[in-house]
């Protein structure tokens, strides 16, 4: 009879671990004892509520931080997969998933995945002569240049344009683009290219990057300020291999997280990374 009785609840136990594993919300704990999560929202800016007191500002509808509080998301619970299709190892730094492809290369990881979301949107803006990223080898490659028909040709050291194609301005055609920034530009050109700002100053869309091999970066993608002035960021990242492009939940903040308190501090911990003070830039 007791061996009868601990088999059940083994079983018990174990099938109420299988049933959470597949949350991530509940994996990443730091979550899922907060309510600051609307399970229906589709955005961000309507999944996840600010903490109390907070408010988020209104926005230009044609703003880049407009545009990242708005991203779409996959369904709440969702996980993270690679770009080959198999499940990130560690399900448990993110509160949610942006519905964004991520190809099916080994490409669009970090660095990649803030420019992405740069590119998408002044692409969507039609502000396409404004897409332009430089190769760590300091190669500018503009967008309007590859619209036109040019492809970027490389000889050792060298790199020029090449007019090899019809003019496209396809989406499709666009992405293709970007592939071709993800292989020649990384953290260590994007560091270079973004200008260095305090964390006081913190507003949606600057980054949080540590350029180099290996180095990192997060995007800010929403943000909410209270009375006093006082502000909560959300932080977003893509990562080693290449991935889902996910909202971070706060590891030092159970009463908070997602939302991270930037001022003030020396380090910014996240999940996967620690950056420094001195390493939050903007476009």
């Amino acid at each position: 009879m007791k061996n009868y009785l601990y088999k059940y609840l083994l079983l018990l136990i174990l099938g109420w671990t299988a049933c959470n594993l597949k949350n991530p919300q509940t994996i990443g704990g730091s979550n899922a004892s907060v309510p600051l999560i609307d399970t229906s929202g589709t955005r961000i800016e309507t999944r996840i509520l600010p903490p109390e007191r907070f408010n988020r500002k209104q926005l230009d509808s044609t703003s880049f931080g407009f545009y990242l509080r708005s991203l779409p998301l996959k369904p709440h619970g969702s996980l993270v997969y690679l770009y080959n299709g198999l499940l990130k190892g560690n399900q448990q730094a993110h509160t949610a998933v942006i519905d964004i492809s991520v190809g099916n290369r080994d490409l669009q990881q970090c660095a990649d995945a803030v420019m992405r979301l740069r590119a998408e949107y002044l692409f969507h803006q039609q502000r396409y002569s404004d897409i332009h990223f430089r190769f760590v080898s300091g190669f500018d490659c503009a967008y309007s240049k590859w619209r036109e028909g040019n492809r970027v040709l490389i000889h050792g050291n060298s790199v020029s344009w090449q007019k090899t194609a019809a003019e496209d301005k396809s989406y499709t055609s666009f992405l293709k683009y970007m592939e071709t920034v993800f292989n020649y530009a990384g953290t260590l050109s994007l560091d270079k290219e973004l200008r260095s700002i305090q964390l006081k100053d913190v507003e949606i869309g600057d980054v949080l990057i540590r350029g180099g091999s290996p180095g990192h970066a997060v995007i800010v993608v929403d943000m909410a300020e209270n009375a006093a002035g006082e502000k909560r960021v959300l932080l977003a990242q893509s990562y080693m291999p290449a991935q889902n492009i996910q909202v971070l939940v706060n590891p030092m903040n159970d009463e908070e997280s997602p939302w991270y308190n930037l001022e003030e501090r020396m380090k910014i911990y996240t999940p996967e990374w620690t950056f420094e003070a001195f390493q939050l830039k903007r476009f």
